[in-house]
């Protein structure tokens, strides 16, 4: 799913385009013990309990994609008996209406769910009809292409409020709050069937990890491979540039590559599917600037072994665009359009990192003259 895709399913957990039918939940303590469990159609919530669930949701499809959104590719694209991927479709197909399904579901995630605390999980399905579009890309509402029926799951972190006094009206007087449990947002999501092409993929599906990646929960419950995180990906190609120059890892030949990077960044930046570079694209990057042949097979080896087949997400190795620049005790952020000042020579006999100054410079907020 791309970034438009995302946001128009983002969009109708709004009270404007609500059509969610259904909405079940399961508390589970810490000891993975199930608490409480229920199942409400979800019109009939009380107002302000429905705005809450629609932030909680919401959160689940937020983020960038390839950092906090993930998506998934089922193993194969082919459905297998009794597989997860054939269970997903059974509990959509069900619309939450059977509770055995609902249970075996609730029972795969406890199991699965690697977390230390209490926790409550949130199942909603929903009946999407989704608008078409005119020649001109503009949405008509009387002119549905389809239906697009999906679940979607949040998992969210259950704690004791924070202690404190509180005011007590009837008393008129300040006392000791009583403490109890909270939900708070959505720290593990999952999107199924993928709205890819603004349409049903049920080979796929968008996952949200707040923080960290659950590999066992994207292996277990949903049956998909686990994507490489952001920071491996960034990490990795650090050591796969280092790996294939060797002694030539110079620091020009690497703000020659940043900048290679945010021109691909640029020219991708309307394009709207995220920008994937393969093993080839990358080797060519980095050969362009290196000052030897490289070697195509020892890259080749040192790839295979980072990142196996996976392409990597351009965003992902750009990061922020700011070229760092890390020395013991000391951190320099570079603007995208000052990398040119930064240089590495020798003064007096010691290599030293050189930044041009062309104007005014301030250190903890004063300006200085020199």
């Amino acid at each position: 799913m791309n970034k438009k895709e995302i946001a128009e399913i983002k969009r109708q957990f709004t009270a404007a385009n609500c059509s969610i039918a259904r909405i079940c939940g399961c508390y589970v303590d810490a000891e993975k013990n199930i608490k409480a469990d229920f199942r409400e159609a979800f019109l009939s919530l009380p107002e302000d309990e429905i705005f809450k669930y629609f932030e909680i949701f919401r959160k689940g499809l937020s983020g960038k994609v390839g950092k906090n959104l993930f998506n998934l590719d089922f193993r194969g694209g082919q459905f297998a008996e009794n597989g997860e991927q054939m269970f997903l479709l059974e509990l959509r197909n069900s619309q939450l209406k059977d509770d055995d399904l609902l249970q075996e579901f609730y029972s795969k995630v406890i199991e699965n769910y690697d977390y230390v605390g209490n926790y409550l999980i949130l199942l909603v399905y929903d009946a999407y009809d989704v608008p078409g579009k005119g020649s001109d890309n503009i949405e008509m509402d009387d002119a549905s292409d389809e239906v697009y029926r999906y679940i979607m799951c949040c998992i969210c972190p259950v704690e004791l409020s924070k202690p404190g006094l509180s005011y007590d009206e009837m008393a008129g007087e300040f006392q000791n709050r009583i403490r109890d449990r909270v939900v708070g947002m959505t720290d593990t999501a999952f999107l199924f069937p993928a709205f890819n092409d603004r349409s049903a993929d049920v080979h796929a599906a968008l996952m949200y990890a707040k923080k960290d990646l659950r590999g066992g929960f994207v292996e277990k419950v949903l049956g998909a491979a686990v994507p490489l995180p952001s920071d491996y990906q960034k990490d990795g190609f650090s050591e796969l540039i280092e790996s294939t120059l060797g002694e030539e890892c110079t620091s020009d030949i690497i703000k020659a590559i940043h900048e290679e990077l945010l021109d691909l960044a640029e020219e991708s930046r309307d394009l709207p599917d995220i920008k994937m570079l393969e093993r080839e694209e990358i080797f060519d990057i980095i050969s362009e600037q290196s000052e030897g042949e490289l070697n195509q097979k020892e890259f080749d080896a040192v790839y295979e072994n980072l990142f196996g087949d996976e392409n990597l997400m351009l965003s992902n190795l750009v990061g922020n665009g700011l070229l760092n620049v890390e020395l013991p005790g000391v951190s320099v952020k570079v603007d995208e359009t000052c990398t040119g000042d930064v240089e590495v020579k020798m003064v007096d006999g010691r290599k030293c990192l050189v930044i041009g100054i062309s104007g005014d410079f301030e250190i903890n907020g004063t300006k200085c003259e020199r």
